[in-house]
């Protein structure tokens, strides 16, 4: 496994260093080399583009285990034979798929020139939905290579949230206690979001997670990692993250990204357009459905705020928590009335009450 980050480690990632002793593995030794991302955390990475003459690519330092890479690539190599567009991760001159410089793991891939999804616009948003839809449903009998990692999700949804629940609940005593002005604006509204939480774990504890379809998912489905070319062609790149998992994570975590930017703030519309489009290709059913609603409800961004100020009350910047969790709250009430408008379609749609 690749060793952690340090001091000797941000020496050797240097633009100069990686040309002259990664590149050549690729015959690239002549390329031109720019750092264009760098995170030095316990799971440091790096991205390079490396410029050839005639082509592009994108170099990678991955801050996981060759384990894990093996699942990617497996990942990678599936979808591309199922048509969905992904750069592939291309051999050395030896066909490794990976460089070993100084126990540090790199890959390289095609560059691939486009543009982001834009969320401000419909057509990316609902052709980035059908992509994803087309995405699970081939790969609902995907196995990774013999040598690869266990990479699986399946969370218990109930289980989570009832956790994040009790934790809201402990966050309101503490802001009676203390009283502060953070705390104000917590209480202010705390009755919006705890009623949100309460609607999330009612309808969790409904989901029989057996009627959930499992498939290999993204886990990092937006928009940066949605590529549009130029002749309008989807291109889904950082398959990092990726797992086994129930698909609804995939989907759920798209469409929260989406909902909580003030453009398309809780648009119960384009939800609805964005799930009839995935549909089409892969439906879905109540289980599912409610899963989703399950976890736009819960209000993650208040109870992870309000969870944070208080385990970092005496040393945290005060004035910086009040500023995120007024954003937050200021979207409180629309995320309530659409939690409301999409209970009603489901049930509507599936003739059943949720709750």
């Amino acid at each position: 496994m690749p060793e952690q980050a340090t001091s000797y480690n941000l020496n050797l990632l240097s633009e100069e260093n990686v040309k002259n002793n990664v590149l050549p593995y690729y015959g690239l030794e002549s390329s031109e080399i720019t750092q264009i991302k760098f995170k030095d955390t316990d799971k440091q990475r790096a991205v390079y583009k490396v410029s050839s003459p005639d082509k592009s690519y994108c170099l990678k330092k991955i801050y996981f285990s060759l384990e894990d890479l093996l699942f990617v690539y497996s990942a990678v190599e599936w979808l591309y034979r199922n048509g969905i567009k992904v750069p592939r991760i291309l051999p050395t001159k030896s066909r490794s798929r990976f460089v070993n410089y100084s126990n540090m793991l790199f890959i390289l891939t095609p560059w691939i020139d486009g543009e982001k999804c834009s969320y401000d616009n419909n057509d990316h948003v609902l052709a980035s939905s059908v992509n994803l839809s087309k995405l699970h449903s081939c790969t609902r009998n995907f196995k990774p290579i013999d040598g690869s990692s266990d990479r699986t999700g399946f969370e218990d949804q109930y289980l989570s949230l009832q956790k994040h629940f009790q934790q809201m609940l402990l966050c309101s005593n503490l802001a009676f206690k203390h009283g502060d002005k953070f705390s104000k604006l917590f209480l202010q509204y705390f009755d919006t979001n705890i009623l949100l939480a309460q609607t999330a774990v009612n309808i969790a504890a409904t989901i029989n997670n057996n009627n959930l379809n499992k498939c290999l998912c993204h886990l990092d489905y937006v928009n940066k990692n949605i590529i549009f070319d130029a002749n309008k062609d989807i291109w889904l790149i950082d398959f990092d993250k990726c797992k086994l998992d129930y698909r609804v994570h995939d989907i759920s975590y798209f469409l929260r990204r989406l909902l909580k930017r003030d453009n398309t703030r809780w648009d119960l519309e384009l939800t609805l357009n964005t799930l009839d489009l995935y549909e089409r290709t892969y439906p879905l059913n109540l289980d599912e459905y409610k899963s989703i609603l399950v976890y736009l409800a819960f209000p993650q961004k208040f109870w992870k705020i309000s969870r944070d100020y208080y385990n970092n009350i005496s040393k945290c910047n005060k004035n910086s928590f009040i500023t995120l969790l007024s954003k937050t709250c200021a979207k409180s009430d629309y995320q309530l009335q659409f939690i409301y408008g999409f209970t009603e379609y489901i049930e509507k749609k599936f003739n059943t009450k949720l709750v």
